[in-house]
């Protein structure tokens, strides 16, 4: 009998969360469904992200309220599709970061895994990230595993490319003697969705249209890519506490008040243009560092549907004769990528498998991820 995994995967741009039901060696999906967070959660765990009165009394009440949702998604999941709840061997749950601080050792992740496993009588592996950072590592990334069982190519480079609220990256040299590398590049849609959700009234700039009708702003983008993170060398990860609005109007404030600021640049679409910019550069200088010449990259996530980044990213690569299309390519839909990743490492628990890659985390060696809330 097939045995199926579950994994639970909400990101940081916190717009809802994914399931997917897949089964391994080969890679198939069985089902899949996503469902929208209601806004007044959404608020609370945006809210979390950042320190605030009250704190420990709302996140718990945040915590059985996202598992409690995590929970009836799955039951959901495996009704409309009739799955055979004697082939889930286990779910996947990486629950909702809304505190990461690899720099203290610590990362904090809502989603209750015992009401989880209690409303739908199957075991979670939870708690991805801990192990890793107690043995040295950021905890992030933690997909470039998966990426690489699943799509590195013999003979070709590639580049696994997610942009969700925060882009990372993961390099899969064709030469295996070659290190796997991965890591977080900086903010992709968790700026962009932000600015666009003030202007505009709308969740996400659909396609990219609004910043393709703007102008990015060089002295702005300049004043952006100043931030720390983006001179750091990998091992990085990143997230809302490095990177939210509060931070882009300090930004905002310095540059207006700079002597070389000018008025007529200052649109909201060129603003756009210019968040879109940085995400794009960002993803550049850590393709252009990584030694490999040429190759293709693969895009997933949120933002594999905006089109203007992506042609944005067809252009700055040109000259190393890159490839950028999006993970369907590969036989597997952009939104369900992550969600597989956290079936992917769920097995690898139950297997007793490791899910890191050293190189990627900073780890001192590999570990199996997770813990288990057993039936």
């Amino acid at each position: 009998m097939t045995s199926i995994y579950i994994g639970v995967m909400t990101g940081t741009s916190m717009d809802g969360i994914d399931f997917v039901a897949a089964s391994f060696e080969p890679l198939k999906l069985h089902a899949t469904l996503s469902i929208a967070f209601e806004p007044d959660l959404k608020d609370e765990l945006m809210a979390l992200t950042r320190p605030d009165d009250n704190e420990i009394d709302r996140m718990g009440k945040a915590d059985v309220a996202l598992a409690k949702k995590i929970a009836h998604g799955i039951n959901q999941l495996i009704a409309d599709n009739g799955l055979d709840r004697q082939q889930i061997r286990a779910i996947g749950c990486h629950g909702q970061t809304i505190r990461h601080r690899p720099e203290d050792g610590f990362t904090l992740q809502l989603g209750d895994p015992n009401i989880i496993t209690e409303i739908t009588q199957i075991a979670v592996v939870s708690d991805f990230r801990r192990r890793d950072m107690a043995a040295g590592g950021q905890g992030a990334p933690l997909v470039p595993a998966f990426h690489q069982a699943i799509f590195q190519h013999p003979q070709i480079d590639r580049v696994i490319l997610n942009l969700g609220g925060i882009a990372n990256v993961s390099l899969l040299p064709a030469n295996k003697k070659h290190k796997i590398l991965g890591f977080d590049t900086g903010p992709a849609n968790i700026l962009m969705d932000g600015w666009c959700r003030r202007y505009t009234g709308q969740p996400f700039d659909e396609n990219g249209d609004w910043a393709a009708h703007g102008t990015a702003i060089r002295p702005l983008l300049d004043r952006l890519y100043a931030h720390d993170f983006f001179a750091k060398e990998p091992p990085k990860s990143t997230g809302r506490e490095d990177f939210n609005l509060d931070w882009l109007d300090d930004q905002l404030i310095d540059w207006r008040n700079d002597p070389e600021y000018e008025v007529l640049d200052d649109t909201a679409e060129n603003i756009q243009a210019t968040l879109a910019k940085l995400t794009v550069r960002a993803i550049q200088k850590a393709v252009y560092r990584s030694g490999m010449k040429d190759g293709e990259m693969y895009v997933c996530g949120g933002g594999a549907y905006n089109s203007y980044i992506l042609e944005q990213l067809r252009w700055r690569l040109r000259k190393h004769e890159w490839s950028v299309q999006t993970t369907d390519v590969l036989g597997l839909s952009p939104t369900w990528v992550e969600g597989t990743a956290f079936a992917w490492l769920a097995m690898q628990f139950v297997e007793q498998r490791s899910g890191n890659i050293p190189a990627v985390t900073g780890a001192v060696g590999t570990r199996i991820l997770g813990c288990i809330t057993a039936v």
